[in-house]
C-alpha cells in the first residue's frame, strides 16, 4: 500500500506542476504575435507539456487513487467523496485545458492574458481542498 501511496502522490504532484504551468505559459502565449518563433516555441512547449506529462499524471492518479481508497476501506467515507468530485471536476478543467493548447495550436486564440492569469489561480484552489479534505478528513 505504501508503494501504492507513493505513486498517487508522485502523480499528483507531477499532474497539479503541469495544472499550474499550462495556464501561466497561456498568459504567455496570449500577448505573443501569431506565426512568431515565440508564439511557436510555446506550442511546442504546452503540447509536450499536456501530453507528455499532464495526461499520463492524470491518469495515475486515477489508477492509484481508487486503488488506494479500495485497501483503505475509505469508498464509504464522506470526506473521500467530496476529494473524488473535486478530482472529477479537475479532470474536466484539465480538458479544457487540452482544448485551448488546441487552440493555440491552431492560431485560434481570442482570450486575453488577463483570463488566463485568472484561469491560473483555479488550480490553487482545488489543490488547497483536496489537501484539507485529505489531511483534516473534516467529515
Amino acid at each position: 500500500m505504501l508503494w501504492i501511496k507513493a505513486f498517487h502522490i508522485m502523480a499528483f504532484v507531477a499532474w497539479f506542476a503541469g495544472l499550474f504551468y499550462l495556464p501561466r505559459l497561456f498568459v504567455y502565449h496570449a500577448d505573443a504575435p501569431k506565426g512568431s518563433e515565440l508564439s511557436e516555441t510555446f506550442k511546442v512547449m504546452e503540447r509536450r507539456l499536456y501530453h507528455a506529462i499532464m495526461v499520463p499524471a492524470m491518469i495515475a492518479v486515477w489508477i492509484t487513487g481508487p486503488l488506494l481508497a479500495y485497501m483503505m476501506g475509505a469508498f464509504s467515507d464522506p470526506w473521500l467523496h467530496a476529494k473524488l468530485l473535486l478530482v472529477f471536476i479537475l479532470s474536466g478543467f484539465q480538458g479544457a485545458l487540452g482544448k485551448w493548447v488546441r487552440v493555440f495550436a491552431e492560431d485560434g486564440n481570442t482570450r486575453s492574458a488577463k483570463f488566463y492569469r485568472v484561469v491560473n489561480e483555479i488550480p490553487t484552489l482545488f489543490l488547497i481542498a483536496i489537501v484539507l479534505l485529505v489531511v483534516l478528513k473534516p467529515f
